[in-house]
């Protein structure tokens, strides 16, 4: 751009169990549409690595940016149940998108339900602290490498030391990986009294 920066020519996507929190997929694609343009392909990755290991998805759980007729038609006919957040659009008209209308309203009342409140909550804080760890603290929000092969290579190979991290603190039982740095400097302290 003319002050210096430059546009974004990729875009991560991530795919994280709610349960462990765990990374299941991770996608780098060009940035040439949205959020809805992008999840089809994350899905598909998401669903060949599970079944690589012999489960399934049973649930989409996504935000605003995800929620499109397209989406919503997709994620029915892969046999999901969608947990989308609708953004707000005022009244819809149905006439041109027929097949959308009914995935769109369950997931409405979906979402509304006590059950899809508590998978939104969970993709707040799994979802999200994945892109922290990642993106800011791993130091992933800019990469310094070229294509995107080499990006995904990147990214892949952050994603591994995630979820080996979340494997430690199964084994270990602490919660956080800096716990032991403070229990060690603590028990030195106490030694030396």
């Amino acid at each position: 751009m003319k002050d210096g920066r430059t546009h974004l020519a990729h875009k991560y996507e991530y795919a994280v169990d709610l349960e462990s929190g765990a990374l299941v997929a991770v996608t780098v694609q060009t940035m040439d549409g949205g959020d809805t343009a992008s999840v089809e392909r994350t899905l598909d990755v998401a669903t060949e690595h599970l079944d690589a290991v012999d489960l399934t998805a049973k649930v989409v759980v996504a935000d605003k940016g995800y929620h499109s007729n397209a989406v919503m038609v997709s994620v029915k006919s892969r046999g999901l149940r969608s947990y989308i957040s609708e953004p707000k659009r005022g009244r819809r008209k149905w006439s041109k998108h027929k097949q959308a209308q009914q995935p769109t309203y369950a997931n409405r009342r979906r979402i509304k339900g006590k059950r899809g409140k508590s998978l939104l909550r969970q993709r707040g804080e799994k979802v999200e602290r994945a892109f922290a760890h990642l993106l800011e603290t791993g130091g992933l929000r800019r990469v310094h490498v070229r294509g995107q092969i080499e990006i995904l290579k990147r990214m892949v190979l952050q994603g591994a030391a995630f979820n080996l991290g979340l494997l430690m603190r199964q084994a270990c039982g602490v919660g956080k990986p800096r716990v032991l740095q403070g229990n060690r400097s603590g028990q030195l302290a106490l030694a030396a009294l």
